[in-house]
């Protein structure tokens, strides 16, 4: 059936706006990108229906096309999306070829997306491996209670009745431990008796902990919650089983959550498949593409109220989502967790910390505007390297190996083998980063999203930037769960965006002495410690270079050894980065001015 779909429509309902996009397949039998179009969401008065939205988006795509390709698709009929394709049958027949699309696919995070509450019996054990559930799954987590979190019962009690998850995952004990505890957490639940957000029914909970305990949980929790029973997240401590407690997640979000926010109803009426949360499809395409790839991945989707991260690392894929750190409706929580100081530091000019902090209040109260003058962009960018920086401090804590497990080791083993718990997230192993939110892949220039990744993530050895060109990555993580040729396809011809290579040897020296020589292939260069320097390099071309660093700088072959590596140019170039790992500002703030001024030139940026 997949080559017989010539027309895809996917949206996406994001909390203000509903982007849509159009991909057919061509006529050298390549799936492409049409047209975009995008509208508000409308889940709120006054129209209080999602499909208005959805409505206003694909009307526009119609629109686009007949403008851009003389010829108007016709994709809407009898007030809904015109689609053939339903639960893999063909349901209508097309009488001209422009009328219709085959598939119609939907992600969504509008209503506040997916917002769940973990409990575990060990905090840093069970409740952790619970967390990494709920947050692949596309939640996002306000909260977690373990047994041994420090909180009383009482207060337990109290936080579930005011936080209103849309769904509880418990969690505890490999299979044939313990029991009471898990019993404990059951009581807490049935005593708070938490009301979910949407409509009048109950609250649904998913027990993924020790099957020798679920006859007890069941009886212990009662009969006025929800409960789903599905298989261990921890059966033993050397495992993690996350897939089963996932896939609830998302039967339940699609049963109990989308069904009540308004509109949804007719929503899944229209799709051709089952709709997805929206971190969980940006998660679910990062994670084949790095896997099909064999590449070691961050991603990152930094929005107006929250920054996601996503990381595949020898395979193992984890998300975390850092609720209080976004660019609007979040930008003072920005300023509040890291201080004013450290987003002054990224301002190539000079600005009061008070005109800085009103400055970012305004954005706070005025989440919709967009920079006014050069210097707010730079503002703007500035406050997205500490957002970047914090999500993925955060992200490191959680994407780890697992706690708890013993590791026996030879003698030699002692001296290289990592501790468990130690986080998976190694920056001198990673092959690419994937940027993607308003202000990465809207940036006037490419070179300002090289720039606030490198600041942000500090990547060391050889590293490929990208960016998502115009935010669709959300409709192809769903669409490459039904036909993942056609999500490859378009992702990789126009969706991802290579910017460059970046080339980043770790270790400190002094300003101007050797740091990394780089020779093969055309290129020629000896770039001295502090600075960092553009290499011209058509997109795609690949170049085999060597690199040799100085004595006591690292390239990822060990402390002043030489490598050789492919570099791959983009829309920036090969950036060369020579101004240390860890990376730290001059002091002073004149010669930190001087400095990020002297970058700007160097990336052929304009100045303030």
């Amino acid at each position: 059936m997949a080559q017989d779909i010539r027309r895809i429509i996917a949206t996406d309902c994001g909390s203000t706006t509903t982007k849509a996009i159009l991909i057919e397949k061509n006529e050298e039998g390549e799936y492409r990108l049409v047209a975009r179009g995008e509208a508000p969401t409308t889940v709120e008065r006054p129209f209080e229906d999602v499909t208005v939205g959805v409505l206003n988006s694909v009307r526009e795509l119609e629109e686009i096309t007949e403008a851009k390709l003389q010829a108007k698709r016709t994709l809407l009929k009898d007030g809904r999306v015109w689609r053939l394709l339903k639960d893999g049958q063909i349901v209508d027949r097309r009488n001209d070829p422009h009328e219709a699309s085959d598939l119609y696919l939907s992600t969504s995070s509008a209503g506040g997306g997916l917002q769940m509450m973990v409990a575990g019996v060990v905090k840093a054990m069970s409740a952790e491996s619970a967390e990494r559930a709920a947050l692949g799954a596309g939640a996002i987590l306000m909260d977690t209670l373990a047994v041994d979190d420090g909180r009383k019962e009482y207060q337990k009690v109290d936080l579930l009745r005011q936080l209103r998850p849309d769904i509880i995952l418990m969690s505890g004990g490999t299979d044939g431990g313990t029991v009471d505890h898990l019993v404990q957490i059951a009581e807490i639940v049935k005593r708070a008796d938490p009301k979910p957000r949407f409509g009048d029914m109950q609250l649904p909970v998913i027990y993924a902990g020790n099957k020798e305990a679920r006859d007890d949980v069941k009886a212990e929790i009662g009969g006025n919650i929800d409960l789903q029973i599905v298989d261990n997240i921890r059966p033993t401590l050397d495992r993690e089983n996350l897939m089963p407690a996932r896939e609830a997640i998302h039967e339940l979000f699609l049963e109990h959550v989308m069904q009540q926010a308004p509109g949804y109803g007719k929503l899944l009426e229209w799709v051709s498949e089952e709709i997805m949360a929206t971190p969980n499809a940006v998660g679910r395409l990062m994670e084949s593409y790095a896997k099909s790839r064999k590449i070691n991945l961050l991603g990152v989707d930094i929005g107006g109220a929250t920054t996601d991260t996503f990381s595949v690392f020898s395979g193992v894929y984890n998300r975390t989502v850092s609720a209080n750190l976004g660019l609007s409706y979040s930008i003072c929580n920005v300023l509040k967790e890291t201080g004013v100081n450290n987003i002054k530091r990224w301002l190539p000019f000079d600005i009061e910390s008070f005109e800085l902090r009103n400055r970012l209040r305004n954005k706070m109260i005025r989440p919709t505007t967009i920079p006014q003058t050069y210097e707010d962009l730079l503002i703007e960018h500035g406050v997205a390297r500490e957002a970047l920086r914090l999500a993925l401090a955060h992200h490191k804590t959680l994407a780890r190996g697992l706690k708890g497990v013993q590791i026996q080791r030879t003698v030699g083993e002692a001296l290289v083998q990592e501790a468990s718990g130690q986080t998976l997230v190694k920056l001198m192993d990673l092959d690419m980063i994937i940027g993607s939110g308003g202000v990465l892949s809207h940036a006037p220039d490419r070179k300002q999203c090289a720039l606030m990744l490198i600041d942000a993530y500090q990547p060391e050895g050889v590293t490929m930037l990208t960016v998502d060109s115009i935010f669709m990555m959300p409709h192809l993580g769903v669409l490459s769960e039904h036909h993942p040729d056609a999500a490859d396809e378009v992702f990789e011809r126009d969706c991802l965006i290579r910017i460059g290579t970046c080339v980043a040897p770790t270790g400190l020296g002094k300003p101007g002495e050797p740091c990394l020589k780089i020779t093969g292939d055309g290129i020629n260069e000896e770039i001295p410690f502090g600075e960092i320097r553009l290499i011209p390099s058509e997109l795609g071309e690949v170049r085999e270079v060597t690199l040799e660093p100085s004595r006591g700088f690292d390239v990822g072959a060990g402390k002043s050894r030489r490598r050789t590596a492919k570099v791959e140019g983009g829309v920036a170039g090969v950036i060369i980065d020579c101004r240390g790992r860890p990376f730290e500002l001059p002091d002073d703030d004149a010669a930190r001015v001087v400095h990020l001024k002297d970058t700007l030139e160097s990336f052929g940026l304009p100045l303030p």
